[in-house]
């Protein structure tokens, strides 16, 4: 099987970066093995319905992302898959997250969506430009780090950490990669 780990975010507007960014990091401080299965990390960005064709290439999928949800607070972590999203959940808080949902709505249409899990967390929303992540998603992205390698390992990936990236440096440099 084929599993993909999609980062999905705007790196231009600090918090709402955080699915690409915690994609960077896993990627770059971890190194993944499996017997029979392989893992790849995708920077999706703000691209969403472009993903398709790259997305369908997966049997199953992990999206990080940010979202919107009732009652929640800024930094809270959701994990769930996408064929059950709680009620409270919703992708509005900016047009990537929008598009994103679109997107998968789409391919569930055609038939072409992987079995998906959504890793989200509810972020800051900063108007003006910036590269700086709050405090509260820095402490969340740590909570859906444990959260995916412990799901990897439930499907039998084995991982060694190999470099010690830290999260806001990668957001500091996003734009350059």
């Amino acid at each position: 099987m084929k599993f993909l780990v999609l980062g999905i975010g705007n790196i231009m507007f600090a918090d709402e970066g955080l699915g690409v960014h915690l994609c960077k990091q896993l990627e770059k401080n971890y190194k993944f093995t499996h017997q029979n299965h392989s893992l790849s990390f995708i920077d999706g960005g703000t691209l969403a319905l472009q993903l398709s064709y790259i997305i369908a290439e997966y049997d199953e999928m992990i999206v990080l992302d940010c979202i919107d949800a009732d009652d929640s607070e800024v930094g809270e972590v959701f994990f769930f898959p996408y064929e059950a999203m709680p009620k409270r959940v919703n992708w509005s808080g900016s047009a990537h997250e929008v598009e994103m949902l679109q997107t998968l709505q789409y391919m569930e249409l055609v038939g072409d969506l992987p079995r998906t899990q959504i890793l989200a967390a509810v972020p800051r929303r900063i108007k003006p430009m910036s590269f700086e992540l709050s405090s509260e998603i820095i402490r969340a992205a740590s909570v859906m780090e444990k959260t995916l390698l412990d799901f990897l390992a439930k499907k039998g990936f084995s991982y060694e950490k190999v470099a010690d990236f830290a999260l806001q440096d990668l957001a500091r440099v996003s734009f350059k990669s």
